[in-house]
């Protein structure tokens, strides 16, 4: 088993000195909004193409959600309370 292995994917050798973690937004379904609606949300606050945004739609209405974005926890904080404003539900992991 190789010696830098680790359960925690945000843990690893050299990155244990970052002074921020790296997370993930998840948008979560609900039987609220629109396909429309979510696409544009998510072209207009996390600047996807309208292919990634429609890709993102879909996987979340039939999985029930879909990791729409990858940063810095701080970052991610910002995106998910416009995400929100807009009565979506997302949350970050």
């Amino acid at each position: 088993m190789d010696s830098n292995f680790s359960g925690n994917p945000n843990k690893k050798g050299s990155d244990q000195g970052q002074s921020e973690r790296r997370s993930v937004l998840v948008l979560h379904n609900d039987d609220i909004n629109t396909f429309e609606f979510v696409m544009e949300a998510l072209e207009t606050v996390c600047d996807h193409t309208s292919t990634q945004a429609e890709q993102c739609a879909t996987i979340t209405h039939y999985n029930g959600k879909c990791e729409i974005l990858n940063g810095e926890f701080s970052e991610l904080k910002l995106v998910r309370k416009e995400l929100i404003a807009r009565g979506l539900k997302a949350t970050i992991e």
